[in-house]
């Protein structure tokens, strides 16, 4: 069948704040699709639900075996080359991470019939697990960013999901939070897709009822897989959705690549990931970080794969100033190279807003209810 293009043009006025969203959608010719009008996030659902409507937030160790050494060294379990990882690879020994990770009210641990999405939220680069969680605030006992997934349950919206909130520094000072380009925690963001694929999905998917099992590699499961799973992040989380899991440059400090660094931070491209669309079939941004790859080097990589992006959504606060300039680099001609490979492609740009969990919010919300409505 013939493909066609549908515009969709959203514009919400709220409180004198306005949430403008564009959608590119690829769909065949009289296909019924389904619309998520793209809003601004109800007050009501930043407050909890009732007591026996709440989900559970609660902390995790695992085991990682792909990270960064104190030598700059990725440390891995796999066969990785170093012209792939454009660094030396060695084995090591594992360490110990955490994550955070929201179960649904309906969650029941026995219950090996009843399957969940997974929802995996990644934090910005002076932020950690906690971040979507603290940063986010409460409503009186309960955190703002649970409040939202219950509301959103308990209204019929999505299917009851998992929430995960990994700790997204794959180095062996993950749990240093701080800012200086030259350390290796810094570095460390820039590899959590290895992490993200042999440690911590396959983690989840064998003690959590997930539909995905990423033991199943047979094209028909991946395809199933896919779907199941989606990715978004903050900042320099929306960068490592971005660059990680489209496929957009690994980052690295100037001194130590030899090229020279971003004014800004000397940060300096190395290689480019290899990306992860054969995992997830749903990626969001929420004010990518400067280091966030153009949109046609995404769009390149995008259009490459064999698996196409069924939802790209990237938003942004148009007073923000941090990240608005990278926004615009990211979405600049990536619709137009990644061809028919992309699906629904929102650009979100919130009116009057910073870089601040207003946008991220609104982010969350918007991202899960396109990914996993009921």
């Amino acid at each position: 069948m013939n493909k066609f293009n549908l515009l969709f043009i959203v514009l919400v006025l709220l409180l004198g704040s306005t949430v403008t969203g564009y959608a590119n959608v690829n769909g065949e010719e009289g296909e019924i699709m389904k619309t998520v009008e793209v809003t601004h996030l109800p007050d009501s659902y930043l407050r909890a639900v009732p007591e026996e409507q709440r989900g559970r937030l609660l902390q995790v160790s695992y085991p990682v075996n792909n990270y960064i050494n104190q030598s700059r060294q990725l440390v891995t379990n796999q066969n990785i080359s170093a012209d792939e990882a454009g660094r030396e690879t060695v084995q090591g020994e594992p360490i110990t991470k955490r994550f955070s990770i929201y179960l649904p009210p309906s969650y029941d641990q026995d219950d090996k019939d009843t399957k969940y999405n997974v929802l995996y939220l990644l934090h910005g680069v002076g932020g950690n697990r906690y971040e979507w969680a603290n940063g986010g605030g409460r409503a009186s006992i309960t955190y703002v960013i649970c409040n939202i997934f219950d509301n959103l349950i308990a209204n019929g919206e999505i299917e009851p999901l998992i929430v995960v909130f990994p700790e997204g520094r794959s180095s062996h000072d993950w749990t240093d939070a701080s800012f200086s380009p030259e350390k290796t925690n810094i570095l460390g963001f820039y590899y959590f897709d290895y992490e993200l694929r042999y440690d911590l999905i396959p983690f989840v998917e064998s003690n959590y009822n997930t539909y995905a099992d990423i033991r199943d590699e047979s094209p028909e499961g991946i395809a199933y897989n896919r779907q199941h799973r989606a990715i978004a992040g903050l900042s320099m989380g929306g960068m490592q959705a971005l660059n990680l899991i489209l496929g957009g440059y690994r980052h690295d400090f100037a001194s130590f690549t030899g090229t020279v660094g971003a004014p800004g931070n000397g940060l300096a491209k190395t290689v480019q990931a290899p990306g992860m669309h054969d995992l997830f079939a749903f990626v969001g941004a929420f004010s990518n970080a400067p280091t966030s790859s153009d949109g046609v080097t995404l769009g390149q990589s995008i259009a490459s794969a064999q698996h196409k992006i069924d939802l790209l959504y990237i938003t942004c606060g148009s007073e923000d100033g941090v990240a608005m300039g990278s926004y615009r680099v990211a979405i600049g001609g990536l619709k137009e190279a990644a061809q028919d490979n992309l699906g629904a492609f929102y650009q979100v740009v919130m009116q009057g807003k910073g870089h601040d969990f207003s946008v991220w919010h609104n982010g969350a919300y918007n991202f899960a209810r396109l990914c996993f409505q009921e």
